[in-house]
């Protein structure tokens, strides 16, 4: 199915190109998969990404390819093939993408630029800037923001071939968190969780799309927790973990509890994944994402009055800053080849932000909510001290059930995350079917 759709991905990369290209005064452009990051003061490289702008038009892994997009013409890919024994080098093989670009393969990542057919006026992206000032390339042509800014806009239009590895990258990750769950269910420890979590979705560490963050019991309250510990015996755990495909990450959190956890706490999570549904179905074309936060605010504000936490609900609650500590990031982020997608505050094609409200400044998505983008929805209610503190004292003191809240505390928090492509009368969920 992922294969089927690629003809066609790959014709609207080049129609969107051109039109990109026209607006930003440019013939074509360049951009390289990237070049390996070294550590400081050592040899040891970091885990390799590819650019992001060279993955959204093929899935070919390692450093120092070369994709050149022209108007009117076909791509042209220059593979990096050196002769190695130092690491493993794999043939390219019959792969589904081949046929679609102007291929040639280099033994030296130096010659890769001499097989490009350079004509015009030609803007280059990527980390590699050196190699494109000697291939000629203008300085004022090297990574232009305005011909970034318009690629950056257009990959929050996904095509079917995106959905499609997207959908791979789901049925994956739904995979791990079942084996995870399972795993939680016997009392395991989050280091042997996290190893069955890899061991069922088929990969190592590195091979996924961010860390996982698999947390029991108070260790949930830290948002990117990515500890490992040993214990064993947790009554919570929050999963965040997602899966890779060809590029294309998902991006799934659930919160699940056992024996041990505090009644009220279990009404919390289901509370959550009540609320998280309801707020996805809000999800349609032509609203703000912001709309969808604020929506988010006054949910858990309601469903704090409801379980005793807070003596307020609703917009007075949300007004006073009362759900702030308890929610502190945002809804959600665009989703695709980068797990946190870029463009999400950006205000138009040609560039520009539209910054977060100051007092939801965490909120990754201002855009309006278009048919074809995907994007997360992910509440979360956390038992952190260090927000909480500074609400114990003084006016707003009154508002909450500090004994409760101290009571659930141990507990950490809840977190429940789906990721939604919005069609024309509203949204897909990619999640739900398979977790």
């Amino acid at each position: 199915m992922v294969a089927e759709r690629y003809a066609l991905h790959v014709a609207e990369r080049q129609r969107r190109a051109e039109a990109v290209l026209a607006a930003a005064g440019y013939d074509g452009y360049v951009v390289s998969s990237g070049k390996p990051f070294t550590h400081y003061a050592d040899d040891m490289d970091a885990p390799f990404h590819s650019v992001p702008h060279f993955a959204h038009w093929l899935p070919l892994d390692g450093p120092h390819h070369l994709l050149h997009v022209r108007t009117g013409k076909r791509a042209q890919v220059v593979r990096y093939a050196p002769e190695d024994y130092w690491y493993e080098q794999l043939a390219l093989g019959d792969v589904f993408w081949r046929a679609h670009f102007e291929l040639s393969e280099v033994p030296e990542a130096s010659k890769a630029w001499s097989v490009l057919k350079l004509a015009g006026r030609t803007a280059y992206l990527g980390d590699e800037p050196e190699l494109a000032r000697a291939a000629g390339i203008r300085e004022q042509d090297i990574n232009p923001a305005g011909l970034i800014a318009r690629l950056d806009w257009e990959r929050a239009y996904k095509t079917d071939y995106e959905v499609a590895c997207l959908e791979v990258a789901e049925a994956a990750g739904a995979r791990g968190h079942l084996a995870a769950l399972a795993a939680f269910e016997r009392g395991a420890s989050e280091l042997a969780i996290h190893h069955e979590y890899l061991a069922a979705v088929g990969c190592t560490e590195e091979q996924l799309p961010y860390h996982t963050i698999i947390a029991l019991d108070h260790k949930g309250a830290t948002l990117h927790y990515t500890g490992k510990r040993g214990g064993e015996g947790g009554r919570v755990l929050l999963i965040d973990c997602g899966a890779e495909y060809l590029g294309y990450g998902s991006d799934i959190t659930r919160t699940w509890t056992r024996k041990g956890c505090d009644a009220t706490f279990r009404d919390l999570v289901k509370g959550v994944d009540q609320l998280q549904q309801r707020l996805c179905a809000r999800v349609k074309p032509g609203i703000d994402y912001l709309e969808l936060h604020v929506a988010a605010h006054d949910e858990i504000a309601n469903l704090l009055h409801e379980l005793g936490v807070l003596r307020l609900g609703g917009r007075e609650a949300v007004e006073l800053g009362l759900t702030r500590p308890f929610f502190p990031h945002g809804l959600g982020h665009f989703l695709g080849i980068q797990v946190h997608d870029v463009g999400g505050r950006q205000k138009a094609p040609e560039g520009g932000l539209v910054p977060p409200p100051a007092a939801y400044p965490f909120l990754r998505t201002t855009r309006r909510v278009e048919e074809r983008q995907v994007f997360t929805i992910e509440p979360g209610v956390y038992f952190i001290e260090m927000l909480l503190r500074a609400h114990r004292q003084g006016a707003s003191a009154q508002h909450f059930d500090w004994a409760l809240i101290d009571r659930l505390t141990p507990f950490g928090g809840v977190r429940v995350e789906d990721d939604v492509l919005v069609i024309a009368d509203g949204h897909r969920n990619l999640t739900r079917p398979h977790v």
